[in-house]
C-alpha cells in the first residue's frame, strides 16, 4: 500500500532519516520545516516523491497550506511524524516567558495543529498513524531544561489522548521515547572522541518508526523506548 506521510520537522539528523527511509519504503512524502534551503536539497535528493514544504508548524495558516499542498501533490495524508521540537535549555530562574512559550509551541502546539490537518484526513479514509518523537525528558524532567522537559511532557500526553480517542477509529497513535543521543552529523562533529555505540543510529531508529506504520490493528504500540546498548538505565 502506497502511503502519504508528513514528516513534521526535518533536519538533517533523524528526520532526514526519516524522510529517506518513508521514501524507500514506497511513500510519498512531504517534508515540513522553517529551513527551506535544506528542505530542497533534501527532496531534491529523495526524488519525485518527496515535496519540500516549507513550514512554521507553530503557525495555523502555514500549517494549513502545507498540508494543501501534500494533497495537492500526493493526496490524502494517512501518516503523520510530529518530529519538530523546540530546544529550551534554562532552568526555572533563568528562562524567560518567550523562550518557554517557544519550546511548548514548537514541540505541543505544533503537533496540535499537525495532528487536526492529518487526522481529517485519516478519518475520511482507513485510518492511518500518528507518530511522536519523544525524549528522555518526556518521562524524566530534565534539571536545568524546564521548558524542553515541559513541552515533552506535554507531547506525550497528547499522544496518549489521542491513542485512546483514535484507536477506535482505525488510527494508531504512538509515542517513541528517544532515550539518548543521536548521531547527528552535528553531534559527531562536536563530539569526535565518543564512541559511536554511545549514540543512537538514526537510520535504526528510523526502522522503528516504519515498524510502527506497518503494525497490525490487533497489536499497536502505544509508546516504543529506544536507547543504545551501552547506555545505562
Amino acid at each position: 500500500m502506497t502511503h502519504t506521510a508528513v514528516i513534521a520537522g526535518v533536519g538533517p539528523g533523524l528526520g532526514a532519516s526519516l524522510a529517506r527511509k518513508f521514501v524507500d519504503e514506497g511513500c510519498q512524502v512531504g517534508l515540513f520545516a522553517r529551513s527551506d534551503d535544506y528542505l530542497e536539497e533534501l527532496s531534491a535528493d529523495l526524488g519525485d516523491d518527496a515535496v519540500a514544504v516549507p513550514t512554521d508548524v507553530t503557525d495555523p495558516a502555514q500549517v494549513e497550506a502545507g498540508f494543501e499542498a501534500v494533497r495537492d501533490a500526493f493526496g490524502p495524508v494517512d501518516v503523520l511524524v510530529n518530529h519538530a521540537s523546540g530546544g529550551s535549555w534554562s532552568g526555572l530562574r533563568d528562562i524567560s516567558l518567550e523562550e518557554f512559550e517557544r519550546a511548548w509551541r514548537t514541540s505541543a502546539y505544533g503537533a496540535l495543529l499537525c495532528s487536526r490537518e492529518a487526522v481529517d484526513d485519516m478519518l475520511a479514509g482507513d485510518g492511518g498513524t500518528v507518530v511522536f518523537t519523544g525524549a528522555t525528558s518526556a518521562v524524566r524532567g530534565r534539571g536545568g531544561a524546564i521548558g524542553f522537559s515541559a513541552a515533552k511532557f506535554a507531547v506525550r500526553g497528547m499522544a496518549e489522548s489521542m491513542a485512546r480517542e483514535l484507536g477506535p477509529e482505525g488510527i494508531h497513535v504512538a509515542h517513541v521515547v528517544i532515550d539518548g543521543g543521536i548521531a547527528t552529523p552535528s553531534v559527531r562533529e562536536s563530539q569526535p572522541d565518543r564512541d559511536e555505540d554511545e549514540f543512537l543510529d538514526p537510520d535504526a531508529i528510523a526502522d522503528s518508526y516504519w515498524h510502527l506504520v506497518e503494525q497490525d490493528r490487533s497489536a499497536w504500540t502505544l509508546e516504543l523506548d529506544l536507547r543504545p546498548h551501552v547506555e545505562e538505565f
